[in-house]
């Protein structure tokens, strides 16, 4: 576990803070002592009844584009910012490029400008492993990302660690870069620009055939929400983080068509697989990480096997089915994102 006794007591911004890994992180930050934890989202894909109600949490409900919201929040004097807030993810952004540009990239850049004039001491960003395109090879490593990028996504992802590395050279900010890799877990409402995992339980609890988009062999790496957010927490902490790159992940591949078998072993889903028309924008088959990096320098050690954060998120999708079933929306296309 990481020092988390150097939470206790601090003021902490937590952008996109609703959202799957944000609700799970603003837990585990009321659990390690932190005095007030601040969530900033504007509920375009969140819900309130997944908001932690705790002592010590704030909701400001508002966009990271909305300086009203900024100020409001940035009145707190923060020791810490997690920059979680995005416009997700790659599907989203073939549909909706200009909005895609204006929370991912102009959002990103609201945040640094009002950290700086706030002298907030740190803030981690957290990037996607998309920003590794195409033809950057396996496993994938922090310093060799790839130019073709095939979405919108993508790109204001990379966008935004170019922001922070710019906010760290030219301002001395001490940022650190995470690049999150397919994150599933307890908190993620399925839905038609969600991931994989989350609407794969959804169709197989409604006894429907698992869609897969492309092919069953194509594998992605997998990383419980529990051991992102304690990746995230060990980013917040450790000073040889300061200035980094760095991959959180599983280290791990699985294959999508094993997926798909055991969520529906899981639920008792009958009704099988089928296969759909793979996506233009999806170019890579296969993604794997080098966690090198993470356990170098945060000590990061992922804990959970795949076969215990899926009955975890199983459990919890059963547990919380009927709002589930209440919120969860579907347009075409249900693959990873």
């Amino acid at each position: 576990m990481s020092d988390r006794k150097r939470y206790q007591d601090k003021k902490i911004l937590v952008t996109g803070g609703a959202g799957a890994i944000g609700s799970n992180l603003v837990r585990a930050l009321v659990e390690a002592g932190a005095r007030l934890v601040i969530i900033l989202d504007d509920f375009s894909a969140a819900y309130e009844w997944n908001v932690p109600v705790l002592p010590g949490v704030m909701l400001v409900r508002g966009s990271v584009i909305d300086d009203v919201a900024l100020k409001r929040v940035f009145n707190e004097r923060v020791d810490l910012i997690f920059h979680l807030a995005a416009f997700f993810a790659n599907q989203n952004s073939v549909d909706y490029p200009e909005r895609d540009l204006l929370v991912n990239g102009m959002g990103t850049l609201k945040v640094l400008q009002y950290a700086r004039l706030s002298a907030v001491p740190r803030i981690v960003y957290t990037s996607s492993s998309c920003c590794y395109g195409t033809e950057a090879p396996l496993p994938l490593r922090e310093e060799c990302v790839s130019l073709h990028l095939t979405t919108p996504y993508q790109i204001t992802k990379m966008l935004g660690e170019l922001y922070a590395n710019f906010f760290a050279h030219q301002y001395g900010m001490k940022v650190v870069n995470t690049r999150l890799f397919n994150s599933y877990g307890p908190g993620e409402v399925p839905g038609r620009y969600r991931n994989v995992i989350p609407n794969f339980i959804y169709r197989a609890m409604s006894g429907k055939p698992l869609q897969i988009t492309g092919d069953p062999d194509a594998t992605r790496d997998f990383s419980f929400v529990g051991d992102i957010v304690e990746g995230l927490l060990r980013a917040g902490q450790a000073d040889p983080a300061v200035g980094q790159t760095i991959n959180l992940a599983a280290g791990r591949e699985i294959r999508i068509g094993i997926l798909a078998e055991m969520v529906n072993s899981a639920v008792g889903n009958r009704a099988g697989v089928e296969l759909v028309a793979q996506r233009k924008w999806d170019t890579r088959a296969r993604r794997l990480a080098s966690i090198d990096r993470a356990r170098q320098l945060l000590g990061y050690q992922p804990s959970t096997t795949f076969e215990e954060g899926l009955e975890r998120t199983v459990a919890w999708f059963r547990e919380h089915w009927e709002l589930i079933r209440r919120h969860a929306t579907f347009g075409e296309g249900l693959a990873a994102q």
